[in-house]
């Protein structure tokens, strides 16, 4: 059976139509959430997080992997993953934003309208 890991902090469950069908379109759909990383992990503790991420997406045999998250660990994961020869994916979505004034309390509010996948 091919699989498709959700790599992120977006559980698929959440997800449109338009973006589960996507990803359907390359297997089942698996979510493994995305590691909270503090700001003040230093490098190697970021390298020993990947590494067990690595394994464990690896010891799955995905046919794609959507990875999207903190930049340092998003970098090197997905390197690895495509040396050894996985599919790994960006949602693109569109994004719509606008400011509300509520209460003299302004705030953004933003919404996402899934694309496509791309690949890294």
């Amino acid at each position: 059976m091919s699989v498709f890991i959700n790599h992120s902090n977006h559980i698929s469950d959440n997800w449109s139509q338009a973006q589960r069908e996507a990803a359907l379109a390359y297997g089942s759909i698996v979510d493994m959430p995305f590691p909270e990383l503090r700001a003040d992990y230093s490098e190697q503790k970021i390298r020993e997080v990947i590494q067990r991420y690595l394994s464990e997406i690896l010891a799955m045999n995905p046919v794609a992997v959507l990875c999207q998250g903190e930049f340092t660990y998003t970098y090197g994961l997905v390197s690895l993953l495509k040396e050894h020869g996985i599919t790994v994916l960006a949602a693109c979505s569109e994004r719509n934003s606008r400011e509300e004034l509520q209460g003299g309390v302004s705030r953004k509010v933003s919404y996402f309208k899934f694309v496509q996948f791309r690949k890294y």
